[in-house]
């Protein structure tokens, strides 16, 4: 396993920290914490950090083109955050009941529509578990339900070509490949990318770098697994925390590989032992990324 110093970039002790998303225009990362719940912007060159605190549980978001806005999913529905001044407008419903799931991952595609999936997460133990399907938004279709049902939908991301998309079923260990139609925005084809074994951990986020290559945050594994295309493991990262949540590449070149991370879950031991659990990390893969989509509207 190669060698790779982890930097702690910021010391946030999030609960769920999660969708870093990298800033090219402001040389700044965003990323939220799903539990606080907020969206945060963290700029590396100077440490400085803003903070929008939201109403319910944020699953996920992305960063408008060309306007200063962030399309937030919460439990509570879907919203247009004004990043100057705070206001939230609604855009759509939450398609599900409220009391039984929430929005989870999140990724806009190549032409800038929304992809997002809802995952099983009750207020109450008495609910049974119902997976949840997966949508993209647009502003002019609103919701529009895909064919694919998931308890934790995560690891949302496009080959180097678009022509493929990968879905990852946290709870199933199993990372999906599906082709992509871009221009109608249809995956079909569903078939196995990579499993994860039980015992090393789930699937969570991801990345794809500009060789092609998928990196996998391994929650609980305390590791990120890079898969070559055709989905054979590449190269393993250690991290000093066990519940990393997603990356995305950063910095002026993309060579900068940023983690965010969880502290929610964990025991007095591993309290102790990962002080900066919740924290954001950052690291030189080697590798440069590809530039994540922003929401066309």
């Amino acid at each position: 396993m190669p060698h790779h110093e982890i930097e702690l970039s910021l010391d946030a002790h999030a609960k769920i920290g999660e969708s870093p998303t990298w800033s090219m225009t402001e040389q700044a990362l965003y990323w939220i914490d799903v539990k606080a719940p907020a969206l945060h912007r963290f700029n590396p060159s100077g440490g400085a950090t803003r903070t929008w605190p939201l109403p319910s549980e944020i699953g996920c978001f992305a960063l408008y083109d060309n306007e200063a806005a962030a399309l937030v999913a919460l439990r509570s529905g879907l919203f247009r955050l004004d990043l100057n001044s705070d206001q939230l407008t609604r855009l759509a419903d939450p398609p599900y009941d409220p009391a039984t799931h929430r929005f989870n991952e999140g990724e806009c595609d190549g032409q800038g529509r929304f992809w997002i999936g809802t995952m099983f997460e009750p207020k109450t133990d008495t609910a049974e578990p119902e997976p949840g399907p997966l949508f993209y938004y647009t502003s002019s279709t609103g919701l529009v339900p895909q064919p694919d049902l998931g308890f934790t939908p995560n690891g949302f991301a496009w080959s180097k070509d678009g022509r493929t998309m990968f879905v990852a079923h946290s709870k199933q260990h199993c990372i999906y490949q599906f082709d992509f139609d871009a221009g109608n925005g249809r995956i079909s084809n569903r078939r196995i990318f990579a499993w994860i074994p039980e015992a090393l951990g789930v699937p969570d986020g991801s990345a794809v770098d500009a060789e092609g290559c998928y990196w996998s945050a391994i929650h609980g594994g305390s590791r990120l697994i890079r898969f070559t295309p055709d989905g054979k493991i590449d190269r393993e990262v250690k991290l000093p925390v066990s519940q990393p949540t997603m990356c995305a590449f950063g910095g002026p070149d993309l060579d900068m590989l940023y983690v965010t991370s969880a502290a929610s879950g964990l025991n007095l031991l591993h309290k102790v032992t990962e002080p900066h659990a919740g924290g954001l990390f950052r690291f030189r893969p080697g590798v440069h990324g590809i530039p994540r989509h922003g929401f066309a509207g």
